[in-house]
């Protein structure tokens, strides 16, 4: 079994196609099919079944999709490292973040050192928190920025690049706004924004209702943090947020925070890696400059 018939398998999943497997392997159509029937051979189980014109794979086929992926991501990963090394400055970084920090603070991070080192070529993708620990896990991203309480998930290192403090958020005009101090009685039945339920806020703001046997009145749930501020906007609903997420809606005066009334729960946002990877000089320099005030 080569890296070309497990390639093969994964495009095969994606297409259902043999001629466009093909294209997108830059081979002729009897190759594909020579290599899928010879992989049946040397493995001596079906892989493959061809229903309503698709080539599917077959349970024996899906368990090898499973590791295909894994080799794969594996094998790529290895020849950007090792090609990182043929001229300083040059490379592919892929980096994950969870929605505050990659929109409200990698993007400035991510253009100095862009104006620095001109030749490496940046990839960003924005997911929850629990997708990008999976991300960084399968090896498909090189450094993961999130917002989540403190964590071990082997074989993952992270390392706490700044608190995350959650506040709560409402319209200048709500009842709350004009308390400087809040108690959690006061939230007690008022409009609640939850936030969507993989959401690391969202599970904050339920042990938070727990921990003060409060009941909130989530009578909205957004997976758009966007979403949720514009709603408070109009005045009748509150919500927890990140503070960096509404800095500049507080200082419009859109928006005003209050500290969350007693809140012993922590948010950081943690930058991390896969320790079975093998350290690259563009991803230590990345770290470095990412933790140098701009």
């Amino acid at each position: 079994m080569n890296l070309l018939k497990l390639q093969m398998i994964e495009l095969i999943d994606k297409y259902k196609k043999v001629t466009a497997v093909a294209e997108a392997m830059g081979l002729k159509q009897p190759t594909v099919s020579f290599h899928m029937k010879n992989l049946e051979q040397e493995l001596g189980v079906q892989l493959f079944e061809s229903r309503a014109g698709k080539v599917l794979l077959t349970e024996a086929g899906r368990s090898l999709h499973h590791y295909s992926i894994k080799i794969n991501a594996l094998a790529q990963e290895a020849e950007r490292v090792v090609k990182e090394y043929d001229q300083l400055g040059r490379g592919t970084l892929k980096i994950g973040a969870s929605y505050v920090p990659g929109t409200y603070m990698l993007p400035r991070i991510l253009s100095s050192f862009a104006k620095a080192y001109p030749r490496i070529q940046l990839s960003l993708i924005v997911k929850t928190a629990p997708v990008i620990k999976e991300l960084l896990i399968n090896h498909e991203i090189d450094l993961g920025m999130m917002s989540c309480e403190p964590f071990q998930l082997p074989p993952l290192f992270g390392e706490t690049f700044c608190e995350d403090e959650l506040v709560l958020i409402c319209s200048p005009t709500h009842k709350l706004a004009c308390h400087p101090q809040l108690f959690p009685d006061q939230l007690e039945g008022v409009p609640f924004l939850l936030h969507s339920p993989e959401s690391s806020t969202r599970q904050l703001t339920m042990k938070w209702a727990v921990s003060n046997r409060v009941e909130l009145n989530g009578h909205m749930e957004l997976d758009s943090l966007e979403a949720i501020k514009q709603v408070a906007m109009l005045g009748e609903s509150i919500s927890f947020v990140s503070r960096l997420a509404v800095e500049r809606e507080v200082e419009r005066g859109e928006l005003v925070f209050r500290p969350i009334p007693q809140n012993p729960f922590k948010r950081y946002v943690y930058y991390a890696y896969n320790l079975d990877r093998r350290q690259s000089t563009l991803l230590e320099g990345f770290i470095d400059h990412m933790r140098q005030p701009i």
